[in-house]
């Protein structure tokens, strides 16, 4: 039986079989560009990756699961930048400017995976789980940068916890719209997301 992504992941030791892993999730990357998800096929994979179908078979079960695999990759450098955000001791306007470029450098790179995320979530539960953790990361790397700001660290509509899940995900919206529509660019999408956050974090707090 093919082994889980997250089991092949945790070895501790770089494997001979990583670079082939590697080189068939960087095909079905650029395959989701030319062909997309419904309409590409396991042999079309191992084909870009050049390989045959049984060799493919060997590191992934199935077409979803190297796109599970692909998204749990564009997972891992989310989280790393949103951490980095959370840790982020510079002036509050450079941190949600730092984190807003990272985050829209990664819907560039990987705006492909990042949309079939959201598009698969709802019948992929894997999918799902995975980019809510991410989503929820970035949310309390929002909310410490609000906190930072005199946002109140409670729990209600108006605190830091509840402002950093909307923030989080109307960023989401913004950069999936942008980075399908050629006019309202990542670039725009970015600096009006950054004038959101700044507002809030620098917000006259009721008394």
């Amino acid at each position: 039986m093919t082994k889980s992504w997250a089991s092949r992941r945790a070895a501790p030791a770089e494997r001979k079989g990583d670079l082939r892993e590697r080189e068939i999730l960087n095909a079905a990357e650029k395959l989701l560009a030319t062909r997309g998800y419904a309409d590409m096929t396991v042999g079309d994979i191992a084909e870009a990756a050049g390989m045959t179908r049984g060799a493919l078979y060997f590191y992934f079960a199935s077409k979803q699961d190297v796109l599970i695999a692909l998204v749990t990759r564009t997972v891992q450098f989310l989280q790393e930048k949103s951490g980095a955000a959370a840790a982020d001791t510079a002036p509050i306007e450079e941190v949600i400017a730092t984190a807003l470029e990272r985050t829209a450098q990664l819907w560039r790179e990987h705006g492909l995976v990042m949309r079939a995320a959201v598009d698969l979530g709802s019948t992929v539960p894997e999918i799902d789980q995975l980019w809510t953790g991410a989503a929820d990361v970035f949310a309390d790397a929002i909310a410490a940068v609000l906190i930072r700001g005199g946002v109140p660290a409670g729990e209600g509509p108006g605190d830091a916890a509840a402002l950093g899940r909307a923030l989080c995900w109307m960023i989401e919206r913004s950069f999936y719209r942008a980075s399908t529509d050629p006019v309202n660019d990542l670039d725009f999408a970015k600096r009006t997301c950054e004038t959101v956050w700044l507002r809030l974090a620098h917000a006259p707090q009721k008394t």
